[in-house]
């Protein structure tokens, strides 16, 4: 546990779907400069989680507590102006638009001006999304259409409109879906990155454990709506329910925890 107070505060957070409770009584938290895996197998009611915590699912018993405040009954957007990022399993940007147009759109929906004519989008705060682009590595690129762009620069790009509300949680659906390895750990350890930088929290879900034993400092797993266990990763990997309802065997996790280890160390030579 961070010795930071808990920023994110969820207590016996429940959610039915007619009989089947998809989530079932779960309790975590998460503190600022933390990124938190929430993990399981399929069915197992992350998404559920995190569709509750983003407001876009109301939560049917129990609370959560954002810097404090409770977000059930909040709009997803509301809870966005609370200081609430988001990215997607499937990156979300206009095609159509350039990159550094992108990040604009974002910003002027964090002023409240998306749908106002007194000035050119164009022009709109220019300057501190070309400084967001840069922050992920897209500046070179801010002129381009999102459309020309690899899947891995669009990823960039919507973690950068992401960060236009400045967030204080920010939540990452499947962030490495679709990615190649490369891509994937260089995503990461970008996101890691800002997280130490901006002392920002993260919960994110993630398939691939190789970049959850990477880059989480902690992990949470559910298992049929449950909480089965939570902790950081060498004590998640030695936990013996974990390895019967999610990775079969020990020496599966272990075999992950080695291939992590070596990202860790590829990671730590790049940035050194």
């Amino acid at each position: 546990m961070s010795a930071h107070a808990p920023l994110l505060k969820v207590e016996n957070l429940g959610k039915s779907f007619g009989g089947v409770k998809a989530v079932d009584g779960i309790s975590f938290d998460l503190a600022p400069g933390e990124l938190l895996a929430l993990i399981g197998p399929n069915g197992a009611g992350k998404s559920t989680t995190f569709n509750m915590v983003n407001g876009q699912l109301k939560a049917d018993q129990g609370s959560i507590r954002f810097g404090g405040e409770e977000l059930i009954g909040r709009k997803p957007r509301a809870i966005w102006r609370m200081g609430v990022g988001r990215t997607f399993q499937i990156a979300e940007t206009f095609a159509s638009l350039t990159v550094v147009e992108n990040v604009q759109m974002a910003l002027l929906s964090h002023d409240g001006k998306l749908f106002s004519m007194w000035r050119r989008a164009a022009d709109h705060r220019r300057d501190e999304a070309l400084a967001l682009l840069d922050q992920v590595g897209m500046k070179a690129q801010a002129d381009r259409p999102c459309s020309e762009l690899a899947y891995g620069d669009v990823k960039r790009v919507e973690l950068a409109i992401a960060m236009a509300n400045a967030p204080k949680l920010l939540l990452m659906d499947e962030p490495t879906a679709g990615m190649a390895p490369k891509e994937r750990n260089s995503l990461m350890a970008l996101t890691k990155q800002l997280v130490i930088d901006r002392g920002m929290a993260v919960l994110f879900t993630e398939h691939s454990m190789d970049v959850v034993f990477a880059y989480a400092d902690r992990m949470i797993v559910l298992a049929r709506g449950r909480l089965i266990a939570q902790g950081k990763p060498l004590e998640i990997r030695d936990h013996p329910k974990v390895q019967e309802v999610y990775f079969g065997s020990g020496k599966t996790f272990e075999k992950i925890a080695e291939k992590a280890a070596e990202v860790n160390a590829a990671v730590g030579a790049a940035t050194a």
